[in-house]
């Protein structure tokens, strides 16, 4: 995702660069990330030289995104699989039942429904409300976007998704594209616009290549952007690009802390937090980090419970009216297999030293005891969690437990409670941290990535899995949806 970031900023102000194509399909980005390469496709667009979006069944995310470029087309015979949006949550209770596990998990904080999926079988009241919000933010996201960019009024736009999906000719017909053509046709007719015989095309995974300081987009002030990526996790993954290491983040923070050339850093996050005590080391390292130079965390996607965790170790925090920050609570609970076990023909024996050495144990429940001791850890923890918040975001304890409650708040709706400072993306983190180093722009800035950006090799060896910069999307990003660069 920083790659395309990257060569779109490179792009608007590189002078070679006579118009872009940009092809989404299939995209898993969240709607943050979608919202930041949305806002420099705009800005590519303000440059006035061509942006085309050529769609291939675009579902709505892909829609969105295509929606930035003045022209949209499609190839005869396809159709726009744009008809809303939906969540769908599975409830396992029931299956576990019948298979006679047993879910035995304390939480704290109304809203904290980690659990739920295994210890309920239909939604809470509280989940509902919380999800019914998001899918109004999300909406009203779309709606405004559409309208503004189709010159339709919100409630047109409302009509029309709801008219989903639509055969090409017939999104043509309502406005939602310009034109049916096949891509050949599309870039013919580009090609005439630019006054070329035929395109030269650069893929942008090549011009990512272009560095930055030959365009004036970089100068001397190093600045380092940290991708805080994945479930924090003291454990081992297939994936390493879905864990966040707490070990991996602390040595990197001490780097960055002795690297008297690093001048300010951007603390990139997308993670629905992990394990608490791992979670509050971090949160130490960062904070240490911050007493010796500016630090601005940006979230991505998402910065949930551990993840939030991290931003407040920053005393600035930047998020997009579409990202997600909170769920300020905790929760701890095993499966009891015993019943599973049972119906297999199976017999734990379990011997102990210690009235609850099988607290943890997945052949036994928890008594009463155990259940009051679980309870009374995670309210002592829970307490720690909002206190530390409330010292770091300047408010009282009574102020972040009314908006903690294990609830998730959309950038735009964190603001008024101060979970957040401001709202913007990667632009507006680095311009505050330009501010606070005594830079006038952050075109000044020299961007170092961390963790450093795999090899060539290492990259296609990882099947074009992106850096986990603006988030942990999944590789089709890159792989299906690149931006198709002209050169004249």
């Amino acid at each position: 995702m920083f790659g395309l970031w990257d060569c779109l900023r490179k792009a608007a102000v590189d002078p070679r660069i006579s118009a872009l194509i940009v092809e989404p399909a299939g995209i898993g980005a969240g709607w943050a990330k979608l919202a930041e390469l949305r806002s420099a496709l705009e800005r590519f667009a303000r440059t006035g030289k061509p942006i085309v979006a050529f769609v291939r069944t675009p579902a709505t995310r892909d829609y969105f995104l295509a929606s930035a470029a003045p022209l949209i087309v499609a190839a005869p015979g396809d159709y726009l699989n744009v008809k809303g949006l939906r969540v769908e949550l599975l409830y396992a209770r029931g299956g576990l039942d019948k298979l006679g596990i047993v879910p035995e998990f304390e939480s704290v904080g109304r809203y904290k429904d980690g659990p739920d999926v295994l210890t309920r079988s239909t939604m809470s009241v509280p989940t509902a409300e919380v999800m019914n919000a998001l899918l109004d933010q999300r909406f009203a996201t779309l709606r405004d976007a559409v309208s503004r960019a189709r010159k339709k009024s919100p409630e047109q736009v409302r009509a029309l998704i709801d008219g989903g999906p639509y055969l090409a000719a017939e999104a043509r017909e309502n406005g939602l594209i310009d034109a049916v053509e096949y891509s050949s046709a599309m870039e013919a007719a580009l090609a005439r616009r630019l006054g070329q015989e035929k395109l030269t095309k650069l893929d942008a995974l090549l011009y990512q290549r272009v560095p930055a300081r030959s365009l004036g987009l970089e100068g001397h002030a190093r600045v380092a952007v940290v991708a805080a990526s994945g479930e924090i996790t003291r454990g081992g993954s297939y994936d390493l690009s879905e864990v966040l290491k707490p070990d991996e983040f602390l040595a990197l923070m001490k780097e960055l802390r002795e690297d008297n050339g690093i001048r300010g850093v951007v603390l990139r996050i997308d993670s629905p937090g992990g394990d608490a005590v791992a979670s509050g080391e971090m949160l130490q390292a960062v904070r240490e980090l911050a007493a010796t130079k500016p630090v601005v965390a940006s979230i991505s996607d998402l910065a949930a419970s551990g993840g939030y965790e991290l931003a407040i170790g920053a005393p600035w925090i930047v998020a997009y009216p579409e990202s997600l920050a909170g769920s300020i609570g905790i929760f701890f609970g095993k499966l009891n297999l015993a019943g599973l076990y049972q119906k297999l023909g199976l017999r734990y024996e379990v011997l102990t030293r210690g009235r609850h050495a099988d607290m943890d144990s997945a052949v036994t429940g928890l008594d009463d005891g155990e259940r009051l001791r679980l309870q009374q850890m995670l309210a002592a923890m829970y307490r720690d969690f909002v206190t530390e918040v409330a010292k770091a975001r300047q408010r009282s304890y009574e102020q972040i437990d009314a908006v903690a409650q294990g609830r998730v708040w959309t950038g735009s709706d964190a603001m008024p409670s101060g979970l957040v400072d401001q709202l913007g993306g990667l632009d507006a983190a680095l311009l505050r941290v330009a501010q606070k180093i005594g830079v006038n722009a952050a075109s000044k800035l020299k961007l170092e990535l961390h963790p450093k950006p795999p090899t060539p090799m290492a990259y296609w060896r990882q099947q074009w899995e992106s850096v986990p910069f603006l988030g942990s999307a999944p590789a089709t990003v890159l792989r299906r949806a690149p931006a198709k660069i002209e050169i004249r």
